[in-house]
């Protein structure tokens, strides 16, 4: 089974057993849908738990699991990352990549010339993210990921063309 980090456990809320969550996924509601499986990473591995509740709580997602609804059993999870089964991920529309479907891939420009490799999908203040871009000599560029600059993303050949424009490599 493989696992997608959706975000981390970062304190608990309250004294009912709710967990606030710095989330990593743009679908908290359907992530934490009550009866829904989330995973915590622990020393023993994965481990599911079942979502009891969950609410939005000055931005942040406050979740419950099913038979720990008080501070004292939950405790021992702040810092844990969570996770779901990557069977359990949205299919995004035509075009949208998730993050980890981009980190990794080589890029190159419209002539096949190798640029370098995805290292990071960094989100930004603005309207898009910027993919960081790491080249064999170990230089680093920022490409926003955008239409513009973005040619093409094959992931099945594990490769995203970036289209040169002047000043941006």
């Amino acid at each position: 089974m493989a696992y997608i980090r959706i975000g981390k456990i970062v304190n608990t809320h309250g004294i009912k057993g709710e967990l606030k969550i710095a989330s990593e996924s743009d679908f908290d509601d359907i992530r934490y849908r009550k009866g829904n499986t989330v995973y915590l990473k622990t020393e023993d591995g994965y481990v599911p738990f079942e979502v009891a509740s969950f609410r939005i709580h000055k931005g942040f997602p406050l979740v419950s699991f099913r038979g720990l609804a008080d501070i004292n059993a939950v405790e021992q999870y702040k810092g844990l990352p969570v996770y779901i089964d990557e069977k359990d991920r949205q299919e995004l529309p035509e075009g949208e990549y998730y993050r980890d479907q981009l980190t990794g891939l080589q890029a190159v420009d419209e002539d096949g010339t190798a640029i370098g490799e995805v290292t990071a999908v960094e989100e930004t203040m603005g309207a898009q993210n910027n993919l960081r871009i790491r080249s064999a000599e170990g230089k680093e560029y920022l490409v926003p990921n955008v239409p513009a600059f973005i040619a093409k993303v094959d992931l099945e050949e594990g490769i995203i063309v970036i289209r040169r424009i002047e000043g941006l490599l």
